[in-house]
């Protein structure tokens, strides 16, 4: 399949920070609930929440939204995605070669 610029750009973006690479590897263990991502990377929840909505934009992970038996709040948790992250020339000459 055939990379566009923004695709390979939004490829490059979510894995060019150390902690979105970290959670790929935490989230390559198991589904984690987005607090207890939190505190193993000793972040606010809303630093983690972005750094998880650009892995999801380049679609390396997912979330979902969960009622717990014991409790009424809904909880966030994610789990990695199934990904193959590769770059080739073929790529880039057939995003420049168009124009």
């Amino acid at each position: 399949m055939t990379k566009t610029l923004q695709q390979i750009t939004t490829i490059g973006e979510a894995v060019s920070h150390p902690v979105r690479l970290k959670l790929l590897y935490l989230l390559s263990e198991r589904e984690r609930y987005i607090y207890d991502l939190a505190k193993d990377l000793a972040l606010s929840r809303q630093v983690v929440q972005l750094h998880l909505k650009r892995l999801e934009k380049a679609g390396f992970v997912e979330g979902d939204l969960r009622l717990e038996d014991n409790d009424n709040r809904a909880k966030k948790f994610y789990r990695l995605k199934e990904f193959n992250v590769q770059l080739d020339i073929e790529d880039i000459s057939n995003i420049f070669e168009a124009v």
